[in-house]
């Protein structure tokens, strides 16, 4: 696949710069829906104890390998993300408690789907440094880290005046050190009004002033290996509010993100959960779809939850992957928490367009 030139070009100049140093810890979080269709953040911050690296689940609950060690790259190599920015098949994604603080929940999620996640999505506050050995190990489990990163505590107006600019540096450089695929979004579900940073607190303009300033800092720093996720929710809680306002432009985008979660009282089927959202950003961007978080609220409906998620997944070849949120957050999203449920997800993700080795996605 040809580079876009905005990447290609960075590329170029991140071999010219020279390795940076790190920044401090990252104090993880979890989000999840409050309400039907959306997420809120909850401090799920652990200390962090010595971890192997997450073990891979063979199919039927077998008993979870070791996964293939990465290759090095020769040093001052930038790790180039293009294969990964339109696979093949599809990304089996996971949002899961306590990673990359600790990979203890892999083993047995990926024993459970009878397949293991190849990205792991976690939540990091604003000002809490960099996890670059949570990342390392999310990584070295096979997985693409993908942080939602939260300014709780910083308003998009500030990031974009540059208040925040140490730290964001400081972040860019050790992403740019560590030389790893990660995947980012800034400031999720913008358009909603229940987040701090949300429509009730900040403009489009200020959305996409922060965005594009944050973007612009990690290319200086090098930082190419970044996939960007811009990620709104859906359009279903906040119908009057147009997404095109918020869109960062194609040079900063990678994957047009969408978080929507299957609720009792929310919409039945894939075409009118993610449908009306999809038809509106297709009038103004065609990068490719990526379902940032979504799972089904348990309930009579959940199984066919589960078969309109795949069922939609598989009928869009633009969709190139999901992350389930399999925690405990205001419900009970965890998909082996009902055994027919988790029957039904398994024999889904069992079909082979589901999941790849992301250091070999071809």
């Amino acid at each position: 696949m040809t580079a876009h030139p905005g990447r290609a070009d960075r590329l170029r100049r991140r071999l010219a710069l020279p390795l940076l140093a790190a920044a401090g810890l990252l104090l993880t979080t979890a989000c999840g829906p409050e309400d039907p269709g959306f997420a809120m953040q909850r401090d799920l911050a652990r200390t962090a104890p010595t971890a192997a690296p997450g073990a891979s689940g063979g199919p039927g609950g077998t008993a979870p390998a070791a996964p293939a060690q990465p290759k090095a790259l020769p040093t001052g190599v930038p790790y180039d993300v293009t294969p990964l920015l339109k696979p093949d098949r599809k990304y089996l994604g996971a949002a899961l408690p306590d990673v990359p603080a600790t990979m203890d929940a892999l083993p047995g999620y990926s024993s459970a789907i009878g397949k293991q996640p190849n990205v792991l999505e976690y939540y990091a506050y604003w000002k809490g440094g960099f996890d670059t050995a949570g990342v390392r190990r999310i990584y070295e489990a096979g997985a693409l880290p993908f942080m939602a990163w939260e300014p709780h505590d910083r308003s998009l107006a500030s990031i974009a005046a540059g208040d925040t600019d140490d730290y964001v540096r400081g972040v860019a450089k050790s992403v740019a050190k560590l030389n790893l695929p990660i995947a980012i979004s800034i400031a999720h579900e913008m358009n909603g009004d229940w987040y701090p940073w949300g429509r009730q607190a900040a403009t489009p303009e200020d959305f996409v002033a922060a965005w594009r300033h944050v973007h612009d800092i990690f290319d200086q720093a090098g930082a190419t290996n970044v996939i960007w996720v811009w990620s709104p929710n859906i359009i279903d809680p906040a119908p009057n509010t147009r997404l095109q306002p918020y869109y960062p432009g194609d040079t900063y985008v990678d994957w047009a993100g969408m978080t929507g979660y299957f609720t009792r009282t929310g919409p039945k089927t894939f075409e009118t959960l993610y449908g009306p959202t999809m038809a509106e950003i297709r009038t103004f961007c065609a990068k490719p779809f990526f379902i940032s978080e979504t799972a089904s609220e348990q309930g009579k409906r959940q199984q066919a939850d589960i078969d309109q998620l795949f069922s939609g997944l598989e009928a869009h070849d633009d969709i190139i992957g999901f992350v389930w949120f399999n925690i405990v957050k205001r419900a009970d999203w965890r998909v082996e928490a009902v055994p027919d449920t988790l029957a039904a997800f398994k024999q889904r993700v069992s079909d082979p367009r589901y999941g790849f080795d992301i250091r070999n996605p071809r």
